[in-house]
């Protein structure tokens, strides 16, 4: 479900609802293709920074208001800043060091955090959704990194994007700028599932709900660990696995969880 702004909401740039432990956050910059905005960035950083301690949030889904799911960064507000002394770097850097930090701080979520894309996720855009720990997309959605079209490799995207994908997959869409469709993007791995248009924030709650009948304090470690695995080579990866597993193994919730398997029962979880 994609979240309805109320006309006193009209000017606020994320919105969030909840749902059976699932945070709903809705991009809400529907007028400008939901650019990323300082504005929308803040709200991101603000919103991600109050779930990250809500024990009650078991995972989050990103949606958005209007056609666009984001275009990325807002040019407008970019280029007002040419006539600055520095032309701007000093802003530039701000901006960007604001933007990576939001998107870092999905991967810190003790939360999962699943995209929901309807339309075109462009630029930064895309990056929010490779960001993302899991995609959903719409057969009619697109995704591209165009900033070659215009000048401005997509440089900051590419992290994310690279971290995804294949490199060559990375490099065709960072170097050609071209959209590419939801079919492909499932077929590079930057989304997991593709669904009839208007269905993927639907399918977001269905695979959200999902996630949530698990055991938070379980899914926070594997999360974690998931991350840190992949930035080291073989033989470290399994000695923090090895260690994460023990660890696991001591915890109330894999006790019970062996236990219910074993019984044939349905687990009753503590989340510790």
């Amino acid at each position: 479900m994609t979240l309805q702004s109320p006309d006193h909401l009209s000017n606020t740039p994320v919105l969030r609802g909840d749902i059976d432990g699932i945070a709903l956050l809705s991009l809400n910059r529907p007028q400008s293709r939901n650019a990323l905005s300082e504005a929308t960035l803040a709200a991101l950083a603000s919103e991600f920074g109050s779930i990250a301690t809500d024990k009650s949030v078991r995972a989050v889904i990103i949606s958005h208001n209007g056609p666009a799911f984001s275009a990325g960064h807002d040019m407008k507000e970019m280029t007002a800043h040419r006539n600055d002394p520095d032309r701007g770097r000093a802003y530039f850097r701000a901006l960007m060091e604001q933007c990576s930090a939001m998107m870092m701080s999905i991967r810190k979520l003790p939360q999962p955090v699943i995209a929901a894309v309807e339309g075109v996720a462009a630029a930064a855009g895309c990056q929010l959704v490779a960001s993302c720990d899991l995609a959903v997309a719409s057969d009619s959605a697109q995704f591209s990194t165009p900033g070659v079209h215009i000048g401005l490799f997509c440089s900051t995207p590419m992290v994310a994007l690279s971290r995804n994908v294949s490199n060559k997959h990375a490099m065709e869409m960072l170097l050609t700028g071209d959209m590419i469709s939801a079919d492909d993007a499932y077929r590079i791995g930057l989304v997991n599932r593709v669904v009839p248009g208007g269905r993927a924030s639907e399918a977001a709650l269905e695979l959200a709900r999902q996630i949530a009948s698990k055991s938070t304090l379980t899914v926070k470690i594997g999360k974690e660990a998931f991350y840190k695995q992949r930035e080291l080579v073989l033989a470290d990866a399994y000695k923090l696995t090895i260690d994460v597993m023990v660890e696991n193994m001591l915890a109330r919730d894999a006790e019970e969880g062996i236990g219910a398997f074993i019984e044939k029962r349905d687990p009753t979880w503590e989340d510790r």
